[in-house]
């Protein structure tokens, strides 16, 4: 009597199986990837090599010659397009500790156990990020302009003058309004990281009498560096493409140019002159030193090791 054997697939035919898998279900986030991000950056660098030229007297109409990299060297050789990066410079100077600074507390304030309700607050937080940046830039367009703003009256009413648009005082404002947009978004990120921390961490140092700030500064925050330094980076990556805020303040402010920013600059360059390629050239620069930026901060932060679990209990 014969004895029927079943065939079992081997380890390469289910290998074989599950990377088939993978490749379907990740062929979707390929195709739009390609699509929304690879296709326009490889249009916006063929586009950045050519530009406009004058046929003949100007009586023929415009047409497209290949300039290489004449459209970089007009960029990095115009003075606004460089005033542009100075002042997105100075933006970092301000925004970027305040806004972490002030993040990172209100988390710490969060997960400690004197707060209560704290899911509302964090909605109460997270709220402002919630708004787009075009209606929160007209909000505070609304309350930064003389004669109508409630908060310039109820100044000048205590015998303060100033104006929130001036050349001195337009760049705090700018940070102002990035401040009440995103400190929230990285509240609700760095009390997620505080809530990964364990719990035994926390409760030794307690036991060793540490106390609540100083738990923080010792073994908190050591212990969230990861997540403080990808904010720092996505902040400022961010800052390099500032651009809502000061367009939309700019109807109101003669200190804020139409190439204030680099972003400003490539928007002129494009809709107002009608250079795309110039425009194409100056994103391209402004995605260079983002990415420059980038990998120069992964490498600072990847040659300085983690806090060590001896390390937190001694400091504590």
């Amino acid at each position: 009597m014969s004895r029927r054997v079943t065939a079992v697939p081997g380890r390469g035919t289910a290998a074989r199986q599950s990377g088939g898998a993978a490749t379907v279900l990740l062929t979707p986030f390929f195709l739009v990837f390609l699509a929304a991000m690879v296709a326009p950056i490889g249009y916006a660098v063929y586009l950045s090599l050519w530009t406009q030229r004058l046929s003949g007297l100007g009586f023929g109409g415009a047409r497209q010659v290949f300039d290489g990299f004449g459209n970089y060297s007009q960029a990095l050789h115009d003075p606004a397009f460089r005033h542009g990066f100075l002042t997105v410079a100075g933006y970092c100077v301000l925004y970027v500790p305040v806004m972490l600074t002030f993040a990172l507390v209100l988390a710490l304030l969060l997960d400690s156990a004197l707060v209560r309700a704290r899911r509302l607050f964090q909605l109460a937080l997270f709220l402002p990020h919630a708004v787009p940046g075009l209606i929160a830039a007209l909000v505070w367009t609304y309350l930064y302009t003389p004669g109508i703003s409630p908060v310039i009256r109820a100044l000048n009413s205590t015998g303060v003058h100033i104006d929130l648009l001036s050349s001195g005082a337009v760049l705090p404002s700018v940070v102002n309004v990035a401040v009440w947009e995103w400190t929230g978004y990285n509240v609700v990120v760095f009390y997620a990281a505080l809530q990964a921390i364990p719990r035994e961490v926390i409760e030794a140092a307690t036991v060793d009498g540490s106390t609540g700030p100083r738990t923080a500064r010792s073994v908190k925050i050591p212990m969230i560096r990861p997540a403080l330094v990808l904010a720092a980076l996505f902040t400022v990556i961010g800052a390099l493409q500032l651009f809502t805020e000061p367009m939309i303040l700019r109807g109101n402010s003669a200190a804020i140019t139409s190439t204030w920013t680099p972003n400003m600059y490539a928007y002129s360059a494009a809709f107002d002159q009608g250079n795309y390629g110039l425009a194409a050239a100056a994103s391209v620069l402004l995605a260079v030193v983002a990415a420059m930026l980038s990998f120069a901060v992964t490498r600072i932060t990847a040659r300085r090791p983690a806090p060590s679990r001896r390390t937190e209990d001694a400091a504590a």
